[in-house]
């Protein structure tokens, strides 16, 4: 079997194919590797033709993306060390020797380019990816995950199959390269960076910049929820209830009250409904094998009743209902003049959305811990 393999996705690169296989081919003969060059393509001009005149493996993924094209070839990949890079011509894999060697060496595990360590050449990245969008991310990715690395999406990679293989991939998309990077500190795999040079493209970008980094803070979301929603809905609830205490206490709530107790009971809505939101993506992820089932979500999904939940959530909105029709009977009352049960609107306001949030969650918490073969929890 081959002892390295270099899978590399490609998308129409007719004009930059052949000059990245004849670099990896040129290494493998200077080093002396018996290796094997693996093409996930999905191409619609020259690009798979050119590969397989030049001795490339062609495989055509099922499915589009840039993650679904790497685990294609890399589920062809016999190479007891696999490089993996976009051959687009923005990486020079003249330089594999670098990212074999503390593999080699047993110093590493995985081993990341670093574009910022080396020369990106101009046109090579837009301000914006090379300025601000790369450097958050991978900052975001450091801080959420506790590791240590300069650049987070660098596309050029090497790691052993043992390591691929503990990793468990499963993201279709530019999350991938994230992915990797998470799965890869859960495992607690030992990463090592090389500084590399990236060259522009002579063809244009495939990147979609708000799409793609997107995607990426979707991904982080789905395994660390609790900075993005849970933390800040909770901060945001308390201070509307917080607000709402305090004008309520002093009593006498008019016109000059009526804004801020609109503003309150929205803060108390929206943090809510935020840390519900928080609740459901860390509970998907556990579910799906996505996240560690560890902590508080453990407890939640291993003692969930749906039966309590719903009763208060119900409850909720059977007072906030109760509370509305008074507010109704009032003004009926009154000839259907000017409201004055300002307070008691805007609690039955509250107590209703949190009802029929808390509601919601239950159900979707319910369902999404269903398995196969076990009585439904939904009453009849």
């Amino acid at each position: 079997m081959p002892d390295v393999s270099v899978v590399m996705p490609s998308l129409d690169e007719e004009g930059t194919i052949g000059a990245c296989i004849e670099k990896v081919k040129r290494v493998f003969t200077e080093q002396h590797i018996d290796g094997e060059i693996i093409i996930a393509d999905n191409s619609s001009d020259r690009t798979p033709e050119i590969a397989r005149a030049l001795g490339a493996i062609v495989i055509t993924p099922e499915q589009r993306g840039y993650g679904n094209a790497y685990r294609a070839g890399l589920a062809h990949a016999t190479g007891e060390y696999i490089v993996i890079g976009d051959a687009d011509g923005t990486y020079d894999f003249s330089e594999i020797q670098k990212f074999l060697q503390p593999l080699l060496e047993g110093k590493a595990d995985l081993v990341m380019g670093n574009r910022f360590g080396g020369i990106i050449m101009k046109g090579a990245m837009p301000r914006l990816h090379q300025y601000i969008g790369n450097p958050f991310l991978t900052k975001i990715l450091n801080r959420l995950f506790r590791i240590k690395i300069s650049d987070a999406h660098c596309g050029m990679r090497s790691f052993t199959r043992a390591a691929y293989e503990r990793m468990a991939l499963r993201t279709g998309g530019m999350e991938f390269a994230s992915e990797m990077v998470v799965e890869a500190a859960k495992q607690r795999l030992r990463i090592a960076e090389v500084p590399i040079n990236y060259y522009p493209r002579s063809a244009p970008s495939k990147l979609h910049s708000i799409r793609d980094g997107w995607r990426h803070i979707r991904f982080m979301m789905l395994y660390r929820p609790e900075p993005f929603l849970f933390f800040p809905g909770a901060l945001v609830f308390l201070l509307g209830v917080l607000l709402s205490l305090t004008i309520l206490i002093r009593g006498n709530v008019g016109t000059s009250h009526m804004h801020s107790l609109i503003f309150s009971s929205i803060l108390v809505i929206i943090g809510f409904q935020t840390v519900a939101t928080g609740i459901i993506m860390k509970a998907y992820a556990a579910v799906q094998g996505i996240a560690e089932k560890e902590g508080w979500i453990k407890k939640l999904l291993d003692y969930h009743s749906l039966e309590k939940e719903l009763a208060l959530g119900i409850g909720l909105l059977l007072i906030g209902f109760a509370l509305g029709l008074k507010v109704i009977g009032t003004w009926i009352s009154t000839g259907f003049g000017s409201l004055s049960e300002i307070t008691t609107a805007m609690l039955a306001m509250v107590l209703a959305a949190i009802g029929i949030q808390t509601i919601f969650t239950a159900i979707f918490l319910s369902v999404l811990i269903l398995r196969e073969g076990e009585p439904s929890e939904i009453p009849d």
